[in-house]
């Protein structure tokens, strides 16, 4: 994770926008990511870092999170990232069992969509 990325999270703590084991998750969540050959920069995942916390934040405070209307259209366009789609799947089964915080499938579709970005992008060596 490079150093504006870091930055981002610890704004967003410092804040008070998000509580601290968000935080904490979305950032050893990038971190896996970073460790997997992904390249995680402010650049590459800055979006995924802030709607991933702002969802999570949103969730743990019982505040309802819409379903897009999108939703049709980005899971076909995701039937061509099944490794995106898994590892979202993970990351809300890590974030259930961690924060209690139960992602609906328009999020889950969202953070795969931000996944297969991610992937999409050149890895680091």
């Amino acid at each position: 994770m490079d150093d504006q990325l870091a930055l981002r999270i610890q704004l967003f703590r410092e804040g008070g926008q998000v509580r601290p084991e968000v935080a904490d998750f979305v950032t050893a969540e990038l971190t896996a990511l970073a460790e997997g050959g992904s390249t995680v920069t402010e650049d590459s995942a800055g979006m995924l870092t802030s709607h991933l916390m702002m969802a999570l934040t949103r969730l743990l405070a019982g505040e309802p999170i819409e379903q897009f209307l999108t939703d049709e259209q980005v899971a076909a366009e995701l039937a061509g990232h099944p490794d995106a789609v898994a590892r979202a799947h993970r990351v809300a089964g890590r974030a259930c069992e961690e924060l209690g915080a139960q992602l609906p499938d328009s999020e889950i579709n969202f953070l795969a969509m931000h996944l297969a970005v991610l992937a999409s992008q050149p890895t680091r060596h």
